[in-house]
């Protein structure tokens, strides 16, 4: 291991991975210099890569900082009541995206304010 893979880990106080589908989520709790949180959010997924034993990972991350806590969970929450009421409103019985966890499963429920503490 080297030094940076020594001080990521150092910091890292939470770290939860999702599996859905070809994607992987991580959420990661980590701390600033000065003992402030901050979230980190990676999207990972594999792609096809030099030889069948060496995958490539295509990553993107989000650091999310605890002053924009509260607006982004009001945003992320909009944005799920939003898609939850448009498919209450449809009849079909369109099947969801394969790998997605059906509703009230494969998430917990956050509180970021918890997350300070």
């Amino acid at each position: 291991m080297n030094e940076f893979e020594t001080q990521q880990n150092r910091d890292t106080h939470f770290s939860k991975r999702i599996r859905a589908g070809k994607r992987t989520y991580y959420f990661d709790v980590k701390a600033t210099r000065g003992n402030d949180y901050y979230i980190t959010i990676t999207e990972s997924k594999r792609k096809p890569g030099e030889s069948e034993d060496r995958p490539f990972f295509e990553k993107h991350k989000l650091f999310l900082y605890k002053e924009d806590f509260e607006k982004f969970t009001e945003g992320l929450h909009e944005a799920l009541d939003f898609i939850r009421e448009k498919r209450a409103g449809e009849h079909d019985s369109a099947p969801a995206h394969p790998g997605y966890a059906e509703a009230g499963q494969g998430y917990s429920n956050i509180e970021f304010d918890d997350l300070g503490r």
